[in-house]
């Protein structure tokens, strides 16, 4: 009966967002209208809210009627993971992406005054997205169902590899950053109906923009951490194509705060900006699309029906169309008026642009053309890490020796652009002094190795100069612009670390023997079996010791989950500040050896790092009251 309920508040909400987003186009903007949509979105809402939680309820309580839950969560479970349970599939993950809609929706409708011109045809856009996917939950993924007549004692469990705390956090802040953009998409929108270019629709979103991008950083990074300790793949990135479409909503993002910032200083760039923040909603879409038709194989994809996947197509479709013909209909109103002085901000934003427009574009070449290459030929193809480094890595080294010419760029301003500039002198400086010395230390002569690091030094010694100057000659500096570029620089300097010293070995060692690795002495201890509450687990035990003499102890495992039967590898790592000694341990040979991954990866916590830093400097703009 309860899960009725939860299931009856579903629909009730899809009726009355349907009935906001119809007043809203349809009604006269007037001061009642407002209200009324206004309150009208709140109570959907909280309806909306009361179903998921009667429905997280009913998971923490094993309600094994609703064959959803009954497929995704056991009794065993702690409650921590029966909570995360639901949206561990795709159902479940389909109604937290809806609620986390109707969320950022809701705390928009409270916090912007409902006298603000934009705000109904905003909330009616954010209801009628809301609308649609409520339709493609309840008709094509209803998580409501239940189990007749007889409901089973015990669930099928939660997939192992997702009993983890890293992963129960990382898809809804990945979420929160994809649905967040539906603000910016929302009032963007909004403004082209309305038809007046005095509205400033840019300084309304930006900190939601700023938000939304926050989450998204935040999220990526943390399923990088989490697919590096749990996969048993030791990388950081893989370019598997559902890592990739979320990569590229990262990328019109960044592109598009950049856009608004312009737009909001000087009225430049508007078509860049609105064309973004429908790039990347659309995007965010297009993400969704490809994790839940099943029309790929990733580890991290779910669902495979094409029924959904043809909805969701539709969707998009219907939205880019609508979308994409307002910005032709109004182009003529947002178009810019004058030209971009030279070697201003607003110039290097606009090749900015075009440098993760690049980039975009080779990403999304890479996730469908093997898609398109199949449905002709019907022969599989991949694309993988080579030809996104290709790509990658010359564009993004361009576009950051670009970001260091424009440090001292100004806004509408020409700059009288003079390379013997002392911070520009000395940072080139330091910068060769510092690829010399590693030319010798390290005895390398790998071109793409030096020269991103030379970037990557180029663009943390201009900033270091930047806050020096702020500090002891009170020159106006950009704290978030310079947060989160040194964030860049350090981030070039990670991977380039990462990718010239990290080293990786599978070796052959019986137990109580000793085997050699680099400056490791690798010692296999022990072997044992060991029963657990949901899983039996083959655990392992080795010392390791480094040429310095010191010995730390590391106990991978492979484990066995009893209710689906399923092998997971999990990985011990020892964390040092340079690097980390990543241990899997695998089959036994049949002359009683085991099988030891041994992976010496340096430098990766700094790539994490560099992503927190990232979301750092947009926390702090969110809170700054100065206006930038």
């Amino acid at each position: 009966m309860i899960i009725e309920i939860s299931h009856f508040l579903s629909i009730l909400a899809t009726g009355l967002f349907l009935l906001v987003g119809l007043i809203s186009f349809i009604a006269t903007d007037t001061k009642y209208i407002a209200n009324l949509i206004s309150r009208t979105f709140s109570h959907g809402f909280l309806l909306l809210l009361i179903s998921f939680v009667i429905y997280i309820w009913l998971a923490i309580t094993d309600n094994f009627s609703v064959q959803y839950i009954a497929n995704h969560s056991n009794t065993e479970l702690p409650v921590f993971y029966k909570i995360s349970s639901i949206w561990s599939a795709h159902e479940g993950s389909m109604f937290l992406w809806i609620i986390f809609i109707g969320l950022w929706g809701f705390i928009f409708n409270i916090n912007i005054k409902n006298d603000e011109v934009l705000k109904p045809k905003s909330i009616g856009v954010i209801s009628l997205i809301l609308v649609g996917f409520l339709l493609f939950l309840l008709l094509t993924s209803n998580p409501f169902e239940i189990i007749l007549p007889i409901a089973p004692l015990n669930g099928a469990d939660i997939n192992p590899v997702l009993q983890d705390p890293a992963l129960a956090i990382h898809p809804p802040t990945l979420y929160l950053g994809y649905v967040g953009f539906v603000i910016p998409f929302a009032c963007a929108i909004s403004f082209l109906i309305n038809g007046n270019p005095d509205v400033r629709w840019e300084k309304l979103v930006q900190k939601w923009s700023v938000l939304a991008w926050v989450f998204l950083t935040i999220g990526i990074t943390l399923g990088s951490w989490w697919a590096y300790y749990e996969l048993g793949w030791g990388g950081y990135w893989f370019w598997d194509p559902v890592e990739n479409v979320a990569l590229m909503p990262w990328l019109a993002a960044t592109a598009f705060l950049h856009s608004l910032s312009v737009s909001i200083k000087s009225s430049h760039l508007r078509v860049w900006t609105i064309l973004l923040s429908i790039s990347v909603f659309s995007l965010s879409l297009f993400g969704a699309f490809i994790v839940r038709s099943g029309i790929i194989d990733s580890v991290h994809s779910f669902a495979n029906d094409p029924d959904r996947g043809l909805y969701l197509l539709m969707f998009i479709g219907i939205i880019l169309i609508i979308s994409l013909s307002l910005f032709i209909l109004r182009f003529s109103m947002i178009r810019p008026i004058g030209n971009i002085k030279r070697f201003s901000k607003e110039s290097f934003i606009s090749i900015n642009n075009i440098f993760f427009g690049s980039l975009i574009f080779s990403v999304m070449l890479g996730v469908t053309y093997p898609l398109v290459y199949e449905y002709l030929f019907d022969q599989k193809i991949s694309v993988g890490a080579p030809f996104y480094n290709a790509i990658f890595i010359p564009i993004v080294l361009i576009a950051s020796l670009f970001l260091f010419f424009s440090v001292d760029s100004k806004w509408s301003r020409n700059l009288n652009f003079n390379f013997f500039r002392s911070p520009i002198i000395v940072s080139i400086i330091l910068s060769i002094a510092s690829v010399i010395l590693l030319i010798y230390f390290f005895q390398t002569n790998n071109l793409t190795f030096l020269i991103s690091v030379y970037v990557g030094l180029l663009i943390i010694f201009r900033y270091c100069i930047e806050i020096f100057n702020s500090f002891y000659f009170k020159k106006f500096i950009n704290p978030f612009s310079a947060i989160a570029h040194l964030a860049l620089g350090l981030l070039l300097l990670s991977i380039s670390f990462n990718s010239l010293l990290s080293t990786e070995r599978a070796l052959s060692i019986r137990l109580d023997s000793i085997e050699e690795y680099k400056d490791l002495k690798i010692y296999f201890k022990d072997i044992k079996v060991v029963k657990n509450s949901n899983h039996d687990s083959i655990k392992a035990l080795f010392f390791i010791e480094n040429s310095r003499g010191n010995i730390v102890e590391l106990s991978p495992e492979k484990r066995r989950y009893r209710t689906r039967g399923q092998i997971t590898t999990e990985t011990a790592i020892h964390i040092s500040p340079l690097r980390d000694i990543y241990i899997t341990i695998g089959d036994q040979l049949d002359n009683g050896n085991w099988v030891v991954n041994v992976q010496l990866n340096y430098f990766i916590r700094w790539i994490w790092f560099s992503g927190c830093l990232m979301a750092m400097a947009g926390i702090v703009l969110i809170f700054s009251k100065r206006k930038v």
